[in-house]
């Protein structure tokens, strides 16, 4: 079975997922594929509506979930970074250009990018920061300027495929059989499925 992982690495829930794809995927010899996506793109294609648009009701109910999670998880949290929402086109790039050098780990990296927008307040669009986190994973950090072309041709690859399978947020789980998984608070069904239990 392989997973299709669709995500951006702007997304708070998809920070809150932690690893747990990773550690799941290896209890049941499932391959995963990295697809970051332009997530607002997506919104607009899907029906989905941009945070800065949601009515005050809504934000506020996602400010109290986004702590919850957080203490659940354990996994510090700012609600509000110092660089979001920012560019994510280089560090999506980035992850697909470290995907297709291979190397390294995969879950380590794309985590890394998340945990430094998400918690420690760096700005995931400057070049500096994503070759930190390639580096700490096991990359090459220039691919931070060696992936440039390729990466920008799959990222909107991503995005078209993602409409097309019926993704309309972050995170997204698509299996090989077609089951989808919308939301880090559906890793269990998606475990449940992989154990075909569900």
């Amino acid at each position: 079975m392989r997973i299709d992982y669709y995500f951006s690495p702007l997304s708070t829930y998809a920070y809150l997922a932690g690893t747990r794809l990773e550690e799941i995927a290896a209890r049941y010899g499932t391959e995963i594929t990295y697809k970051p996506m332009d997530i607002i793109g997506l919104f607009a294609r899907t029906g989905g509506t941009a945070p800065a648009d949601r009515h005050p009701s809504r934000m506020d109910y996602r400010a109290q979930e986004l702590r919850r999670w957080s203490k659940k998880t354990g996994l510090p949290l700012n609600p509000k970074p110092m660089f979001w929402p920012t560019n994510p086109a280089p560090a999506s790039y980035a992850i697909i250009a470290a995907q297709d050098a291979g190397g390294g780990d995969m879950g380590k990296l794309v985590h890394g990018v998340l945990r430094a927008c998400f918690a420690e307040e760096k700005d995931v669009a400057e070049d500096a920061v994503v070759a930190e986190c390639l580096e700490n994973a096991g990359f090459d950090p220039g691919l931070t300027l060696s992936g440039m072309l390729t990466g920008a041709e799959t990222y909107a690859r991503n995005t078209e495929e993602a409409v097309d399978v019926g993704v309309f947020g972050s995170p997204f789980y698509v299996c090989e059989d077609g089951e989808k998984f919308w939301g880090q608070d559906r890793l269990d069904d998606l475990e449940a499925h992989l154990a075909g239990t569900a």
